[in-house]
């Protein structure tokens, strides 16, 4: 098992930030694109291989967001059409999300097995998720789910302080 940190800096204007390990050595590096359409994240490794691509669908009703990890479409996750609690869904052969989503306190399994766990730390600077990876392959797919969501909670949340 893997234990890795996602803390986001709370005023990047690119979204920039680091994943870190256990023994807070940087793994990878989180990008997001700054005033370009459509919007999307890159996570690289610390050698700047780039790992993931996140693009979030230009002209949707609801959001949605492709995920490509390592050069191929791997899944999709889209917020589902609801009046009280946010519902969204993953795109993909074999992966459901467990747990609650909005509070970043949910597993992720595949065909039925955890393949990984992610939990929002209270009381820190900035929003920062402990990512746990049960199967080491798995690990890419994890993180990209986790910044994906968290990407969908900030636009949701950027719209709504928009509108009032």
């Amino acid at each position: 098992m893997n234990t890795l940190y996602m803390k986001q800096k709370v005023f990047s204007l690119r979204g920039r930030f680091t994943i870190k390990d256990a023994d807070e050595h940087d793994m990878y590096v989180v990008e997001g694109s700054f005033m370009k359409l459509p919007k999307s994240f890159t996570i690289s490794d610390t050698s700047g291989r780039e790992i993931t691509t996140i693009t979030k669908k230009t002209f949707s009703f609801l959001p949605t967001f492709y995920v490509d990890v390592e050069g191929e479409e791997t899944l999709t996750i889209s917020k589902e059409f609801t009046f009280f609690k946010p519902r969204y869904t993953i795109d993909a052969a074999g992966i459901e999300v467990d747990g609650n989503w909005w509070d970043m306190d949910f597993e992720v399994k595949q065909d039925g097995h955890v393949i990984g766990s992610v939990q929002k730390k209270w009381l820190t600077w900035g929003d920062t998720y402990e990512i746990r990876v049960m199967d080491d392959a798995m690990e890419h797919l994890l993180i990209s789910i986790v910044v994906a969501i968290d990407c969908v909670k900030a636009d949701q949340a950027a719209s709504s302080s928009a509108a009032t």
